[in-house]
């Protein structure tokens, strides 16, 4: 597992994020305080607080992993 800090700032940013990440089978969780939800689940997103990076757990490693940042870039912190 790898934990980054993103920035999901804006209603296109998280539909595009959500879009990015669905294509992958693996489990990826966004945590933000004492809240953990399901990366891939746009109303459990907007229920965050988006005004500050919110870590996201991705529960990948090697190859699977690498493919998986260069999607991220746009959004990492």
């Amino acid at each position: 597992m790898k934990t980054v800090k993103i920035s999901l700032n804006s209603i296109d940013k998280v539909k595009s994020f959500v879009n990015d990440i669905s294509k992958f089978d693996f489990d990826f969780d966004l945590v933000s305080g004492r809240y953990v939800i399901d990366a891939k689940s746009i109303m459990g997103i907007f229920s965050l607080d988006l005004s500050k990076p919110i870590e996201l757990n991705i529960h990948s490693e090697g190859e699977a992993l690498e493919a998986v940042m260069k999607v991220l870039q746009p959004y990492l912190v």
